[in-house]
């Protein structure tokens, strides 16, 4: 069975740092892209980062960019989240990519997502 599982949520104040970590189950995460999506409550999931298997390279919100960094080890991917705002209180997922990082972008890209996560809570106080 596919799975991705993802650690590392929970409530900070405003200005603080967490970091979330997304493990794979059947399957090798690093032959894959993978992202993070977060959906706020009553707003559409949207995309946040994204990392390719082939050389790394990475993509951004620009509603993140310069706060999160997203990172990935053979077994695990991170996203490191800096200067949180409540802004950012959300479900955070992650999620193995059946498109390049590239794509990030587009409006179909949630829909080309292979495996969810089950998501992890973040919640920043003002």
């Amino acid at each position: 069975q596919l799975q991705l599982v993802e650690s590392g949520g929970g409530l900070v104040q405003a200005g603080g740092s967490l970091r979330l970590s997304c493990a794979a189950f059947g399957f090798t995460l690093d032959y894959y892209p993978i992202a993070w999506f977060r959906q706020a409550p009553g707003k559409e999931r949207e995309a946040v980062s994204c990392i390719s298997a082939s050389d790394g390279s990475t993509n951004y919100a620009d509603s993140v960019k310069g706060r999160f960094t997203i990172t990935r080890t053979q077994t695990t991917v991170f996203l490191q989240m800096d200067s949180l705002q409540p802004e950012d209180t959300a479900l955070y997922y992650c999620a193995r990519s059946g498109v390049l990082c590239g794509a990030m972008r587009g409006t179909d890209f949630a829909r080309k997502v292979e495996v969810w996560g089950q998501g992890t809570a973040v919640t920043v106080s003002s």
